[in-house]
């Protein structure tokens, strides 16, 4: 497992909260297509379940407002619903950050402070923001002066009623900058819905995504991986964080229990985790494994597991 910098957590979108702000951007130049509007729609769908409030504010020269909803609804009616409601707002980037052809800084945090009012003085529990920063290669904003940005919209979020994904599209963006993008966000969204992410921590590792068929492998050999790596030298302490995993198979639930039951006396795996896995793990019988320590903390809204 890599080790991670706390300062750029990865996280599954279902698992932002009020007052998080992240970054988002295709991993490749070839994933620009339907893989962020499936996280954008997970994200809206759970905001929306919430009974908060979604702006989306996309590039002007992009879909249309109609063709963004139904992107968004893939036929179920609630996203049209809610647009109709007003919890739905889809503007334009250029209306938001350079409403007279020029970007001020102060201006658009009073901006989003307002919408925030705006959405609180309606009845919603908060407000969910999207917003594609590709207004700013077009306004010529420098490197820099994006990124002071970035970090200068701090106070927004201290206040927990709003949520933002700054959405940092590779085919618009250079390697260098979403790099350095990635550093002034407290968090990274994961730019699919059916992937894992694995990294190291100080005493063990942390996996973050989903752990089904298609992330299988990858979990399981990750695991081994490094318990074996923490067997070379007889027992030891292995803290396992699933805190952010939003669903596990019952599959490798039961290669976790048995990977953890092969280690030598007196090792011990500690599984920080969310109610409904914890479930699942006591059910498969972790309980009657010494070596596994399943730590159970509170999180509202868990990912599933089965």
């Amino acid at each position: 497992m890599t080790p991670q910098h706390p300062a750029e957590r990865t996280v599954p979108v279902e698992r932002l909260r009020l007052g998080d702000h992240a970054c988002m951007g295709p991993g490749d130049r070839e994933g620009a297509g339907e893989s962020p509007w499936k996280v954008f729609t997970a994200y809206t769908r759970t905001s929306l379940a919430r009974g908060e409030k979604v702006l989306l504010v996309m590039d002007p020269d992009d879909l249309s407002d109609d063709e963004v909803v139904s992107l968004l609804d893939r036929g179920s009616g609630q996203a049209a619903a809610a647009r109709d409601s007003g919890q739905l707002s889809v503007r334009r980037n250029t209306e938001i950050y350079l409403p007279d052809g020029r970007f001020q800084e102060r201006r658009t945090i009073d901006t989003y402070a307002s919408e925030v009012d705006r959405a609180c003085d309606e009845g919603w529990a908060g407000l969910r923001v999207t917003a594609d920063m590709s207004w700013a290669p077009r306004a010529g904003l420098g490197h820099d002066r994006l990124l002071d940005y970035e970090a200068s919209v701090a106070p927004l979020f201290a206040d927990p009623l709003f949520t933002a994904i700054c959405w940092y599209d590779r085919q618009r963006f250079d390697d260098e900058l979403t790099s350095r993008v990635g550093k002034v966000h407290p968090l990274r969204v994961m730019e699919r819905l059916d992937s894992l992410e694995v990294t190291g921590t100080p005493d063990g590792g942390r996996m973050a995504g989903t752990a089904e068929l298609s992330t299988r492998s990858e979990f399981v050999e990750a695991l081994r991986e490094a318990l074996e790596h923490r067997d070379d030298s007889g027992p030891s302490h292995f803290v396992l964080d699933l805190r952010d995993l939003c669903f596990m198979e019952a599959h490798c639930a039961w290669q976790l229990i048995s990977l953890a039951a092969s280690l030598p006396a007196g090792s011990e795996v500690t599984v920080r985790c969310g109610e409904l896995l914890g479930l699942v793990l006591e059910q498969l019988g972790a309980d009657e494994v010494p070596q596994l320590l399943v730590r159970v903390e509170g999180e509202e809204d868990e990912g599933d597991a089965g």
